[in-house]
């Protein structure tokens, strides 16, 4: 199932949306939808040592590109950690926030150093209502995933200006490995985990790559593929 932003009044899930409209903007990103029971939505669930929590990443539906889960223990949960996410050879640089999303970035880091995200299009553009960029499908269908879900971390998700980073999903605490770049600010409502940041000369760069425009492929939902490449070569630590 496809997982897309879920917009005021519009009912628009990271996978399916509305088409969007100047007062209520339809139409965002897109995940996957796991089939085993969601996760909790109280994540990290426990405290396991100072600065750590324990995360839990059930099995779902098949995954779009073979990985492991990540690890369940130990999930760091204070500070920041810098990474660079290379879109059409230009490297943007981008901040995780473990200690607002701890099981998000662990589950990013993951997927991250397994290569999950190399050569992967974005698939989405949103550029009407709201102004959104999602990536993080190898299929490039809007419905791939990793093969498991994780819970929302809403606690210090409030609003989505330009440069934001946040989780796709398909409903309350089914994120999975989609997730989408805010590259102008968009009215959506705090329903998607914000997880990490990009910096100026990024949000510059999906803006030009954004006003190439896009398909209208998505239909009613909002967006479509757009009509620049958008291509991930690869997401490092820097």
């Amino acid at each position: 199932m496809k997982r897309s932003l879920l917009l005021l009044g519009a009912g628009l899930l990271l996978a399916g949306c509305s088409t969007p409209v100047p007062a209520t903007p339809v139409g965002a990103p897109e995940t996957t939808t796991a089939s085993a029971p969601a996760p909790t939505a109280t994540s990290p669930a426990a405290t396991v040592a100072a600065g750590t929590v324990s995360c839990a990443y059930p099995a779902g539906e098949a995954a779009a590109k073979q990985v492991q889960p990540p690890s369940t223990d130990g999930v760091p949960a204070t500070g920041t950690v810098a990474y660079t996410l290379t879109l059409n050879d230009t490297p943007l640089a981008i901040t995780l926030d473990r200690a607002a999303a701890p099981c998000t970035v662990h589950s990013f880091e993951s997927l991250a150093e397994q290569g999950y995200f190399d050569g992967t299009a974005c698939h989405r553009l949103v550029d009407s209502g709201i102004f959104v960029l999602q990536c993080g499908d190898p299929s490039g269908s809007g419905s791939g995933g990793p093969g498991y879900s994780f819970a929302d971390e809403l606690e210090q998700t409030d609003g989505y200006p330009a440069g934001t980073i946040a989780m796709a999903n398909a409903g309350a605490n089914t994120n999975g490995s989609q997730f989408f770049i805010v590259y102008a600010d968009s009215p959506l409502p705090n329903d998607y985990t914000v997880f990490g940041s990009l910096d100026a000369a990024g949000i510059e760069a999906i803006t030009t790559l954004a006003a190439k425009g896009q398909d209208n492929s998505f239909g009613s939902s909002g967006g479509g593929k757009p009509n620049a490449p958008a291509v991930i070569t690869s997401v490092v630590a820097a």
